[in-house]
């Protein structure tokens, strides 16, 4: 650092502000020293950072699944979040969903050094009180039901499901058929009980429930069942990639989308715009569950509180051309042979 100091023609201290991103220093100072630091081929001591400043600047990431669509985005925006505040990010995928892998997770977190740690918990375990987390350890958890222990922030998912629901019953369908995720899952669950508690609100039967695993292969077999019901005017998808197999499995059966079958999805993925026709959905906004996920997490190291609740992002319906009013009875398909 005094080797740069003096090529810069600056102070250590003015060396310091710079290599940890502090503020004060003016543009062209700035850059005197990080073109010294390239020429002497200078790079910061982290460890010896973080055994003074008592961080390691890096958050740990525990994750169940990286399967599926929303836990591989809630992961992109934490990671870029922990970017834009300075910090990097450790991930540690846990194979098994047990009380014993997750104190074993936390402890091998630990050893690789991170200062808080943010859990991605995408099946029953907080809300089922199958695993709990160690005492003593900064947490944040995303997609979970434990806001009366820990700190959580998800989707409001019951809220998505209740908007594509009523957006099929204004359209005049008369019930609504649901194409559900896991049992395990907790974003699956929510979804399907907000289905059947806004069909239950109007007064509609509830017909029976589908479920699929999220891939797109599970939603066109789920998808073959419900083209064969010839009632069957609007579904409501847990997740885009199960509604693309759907879309198939009713082009297959003949049922024309929107004229015959309306189908509403979950996630507003990048390429729902280009399902054939463009997907109605709701819009998921991961960025923002990704960025209070880090700031929740530093917040609660920078204060040491033990708060806990739970965060819920909104989101909206995006409206395509893949619903539309239910056809008239005589234009109904006939039930196959």
């Amino acid at each position: 650092m005094g080797d740069v100091a003096r090529l810069a023609g600056v102070s250590s201290q003015t060396v310091s502000r710079v290599s940890n991103g502090f503020p004060g220093v003016t543009e062209d100072t700035r850059r005197q020293v990080l073109d010294a630091m390239r020429e002497l081929g200078y790079r910061p001591n982290s460890a010896a950072r973080a055994l003074r400043r008592g961080e390691f600047r890096t958050l740990g990431v525990i994750t169940f699944s990286l399967s599926t669509l929303g836990n591989i985005r809630t992961l992109d925006a934490i990671a870029t979040s922990a970017a834009r505040e300075g910090y990097a990010v450790t991930l540690l995928p846990v194979a098994v969903p047990t009380q014993d892998e997750v104190n074993g997770a936390f402890s091998r977190l630990g050893e690789l050094a991170v200062d808080a740690v943010i859990v991605i918990m995408e099946v029953h375990l907080l809300d089922a009180a199958t695993v709990s987390l160690p005492p003593g350890v900064q947490v944040v958890v995303a997609d979970s039901d434990a806001g009366d222990r820990y700190t959580v922030v998800d989707t409001d998912q019951a809220g998505g499901a209740r908007d594509a629901v009523r957006h099929l019953l204004e359209l005049g369908h008369g019930t609504v058929w649901h194409l559900a995720g896991p049992e395990d899952s907790f974003a699956a669950q929510r979804r399907a009980n907000a289905w059947r508690a806004t069909l239950d609100e109007a007064g509609r039967e509830a017909p029976p429930l589908v479920r699929g695993d999220w891939s797109a292969e599970s939603g066109y077999r789920a998808g073959l069942r419900v083209a064969d019901q010839p009632g069957c005017t609007a579904v409501f998808v847990a997740n885009d990639q199960m509604a693309l197999g759907l879309l198939r499995a009713l082009d297959e059966r003949g049922r024309r989308v929107p004229e015959d079958v309306s189908v509403v999805g979950f996630d507003d993925i990048p390429e729902a715009a280009s399902f054939l026709p463009p997907l109605t959905t709701v819009h998921q906004d991961f960025a923002e569950v990704g960025r209070l996920c880090v700031e929740g997490v530093l917040g609660k190291m920078r204060e040491g509180g033990d708060e806990h609740g739970t965060t819920l992002v909104p989101t909206r319906l995006v409206r395509r051309r893949s619903t539309a009013p239910p056809p008239t009875p005589s234009a109904r398909p006939s039930p196959p042979p």
